[in-house]
């Protein structure tokens, strides 16, 4: 069963960056997808970004592009969120998920393995 954790949230001011990491153990395949998603307080949770572990291709949400970026580190199992130009609508909790099979979507129902989450506050 994968685990995943994540970590680099806190709080930052409007403007600022951050870079969420999130480490995966317990996959084998390196063309697994794994994508980090958000839930602002009191709404939904939503796609963010995903990236195919194996050809390295990466997916955004369209509200997303731009500000966000995904990368990884496969000899650590370790994605990333960059975050750049925070502002206080990005405050949120902060998941990442994962999948096998070389489909990639940034759609919450597609992904059955959550992390914990981390925190982003970001103040004004």
């Amino acid at each position: 069963q994968v685990q995943l954790v994540e970590s680099g949230g806190g709080s930052v001011e409007a403007g600022g960056s951050l870079r969420l990491s999130c480490l995966a153990s317990g996959y084998t395949s390196t063309s697994d997808c794994m994508a980090w998603f958000r839930q602002p307080p009191g709404k939904e949770r939503e796609g963010v970004a995903a990236i195919n572990r194996g050809s390295g291709n990466t997916y955004y949400a369209e509200s997303m592009k731009g500000r966000f970026t995904i990368s990884q580190d496969n000899a650590k199992r370790t994605v990333f969120l960059q975050m750049n130009s925070l502002s206080p609508a990005d405050t949120a909790m902060y998941y990442c998920a994962a999948r096998k099979g070389s489909y990639c979507p940034v759609e919450v129902s597609e992904y059955k393995d959550w992390g914990q989450g981390t925190q982003v506050t970001v103040s004004s």
